[in-house]
């Protein structure tokens, strides 16, 4: 891997392995689609060792093969000066720990003041020319673990674990009450009743999800909970947390206001998934906040 590169929109990949064209390496090894190869072959996208080449060329270990993808323009946020947290970055992936009260992206409320802006800011300053390619997102009073790809097949190819639930997903949560099942897991289909609802429910119409829960902790009429995603809908935790009456503390959607934390006391730890290039698993975690660690503490 050549991590010293001029255009973050592309792929830079070292040859493994000796006598496989270029195009068994660009569908066996990194799943492209047959489709997109002699695309990108047409166009003369495809470099070996900093040279145009055609997908029939035969590789050897060693070689570098760059890849540059097409679709690539400005996009639509604004650069603003939002200091980000950065918890793992590469030449394909940008992962940061977004605090409780930050927008991911630009809405009709929160037009430039958003996770989005701050990261346009953080590649214009790097000279990083690539789109802000969300592959994850948290509600704005969810704090934890975000994943920004610098390029298409990054964005896909991870996007395409989360559907198939290969990205493992944990959150931390406090809950109303004391559950003294030490371990559990909801299973219950979650759905949005009428198309402009915020809320969701659990109903026999809706997508199914299932939350693992174990508890680590608990306190005087609460508990705190180690959370894995095993499927990824809309406000699942949240939803499932009141389905079993323990709703998260501080959910102002699906429970009341508390005097202890300002928002809904949920925090996206810890993501694993494997990385679309060096094929190794990649774990990235991000500490509890203050807020979660006040009312632990207290």
């Amino acid at each position: 891997m050549n991590d010293n590169i001029d255009n973050d929109n592309c792929l830079n990949y070292t040859i493994q392995e000796n006598d496989k064209s270029v195009k068994e390496i660009l569908i066996d090894n990194l799943n492209f689609s047959r489709r997109l190869t002699v695309r990108l072959e047409s166009n003369n996208k495809i470099l070996l060792n900093g040279k145009p080449i055609k997908l029939r060329k035969r590789v050897y270990i060693g070689d570098e093969l760059t890849i540059f993808f097409e679709d690539d323009s400005v996009d639509e946020y604004n650069a603003v000066n939002i200091p980000i947290k950065i918890l793992y970055e590469d030449e394909s992936l940008l992962i940061v720990d977004k605090p409780p009260f930050m927008v991911v992206h630009p809405t009709k409320s929160h037009f430039d003041d958003t996770l989005a802006n701050g990261a346009r800011y953080y590649f214009d300053s790097k000279n990083i020319k690539a789109k802000i390619r969300l592959v994850n997102r948290l509600d704005m009073n969810t704090s934890g673990i975000v994943i920004i790809a610098k390029n298409s097949y990054i964005h896909n190819e991870i996007s395409k674990q989360m559907k198939k639930n290969e990205v493992d997903k944990y959150y931390y949560a406090i809950c109303e009450g004391t559950i003294l099942q030490d371990k559990g897991t909801i299973n219950a289909p979650i759905a949005r009743l009428q198309e402009d609802d915020i809320m969701r429910v659990v109903d026999a119409s809706g997508k199914e999800c299932i939350t693992h829960y174990e508890v680590v902790d608990r306190f005087r009429d609460m508990t705190l909970l180690k959370i894995k995603l095993e499927t990824g809908r809309t406000h699942q935790i949240r939803v499932h947390l009141k389905h079993i009456r323990h709703p998260i503390v501080g959910d102002s959607l699906y429970n009341k206001e508390s005097l202890l934390i300002n928002r809904q006391a949920l925090h996206c730890s810890e993501m694993s998934f494997t990385h679309p290039i060096k094929k190794e698993r990649i774990t990235v975690k991000a500490d509890l906040p203050a807020d979660f660690k006040k009312i632990i503490n207290e």
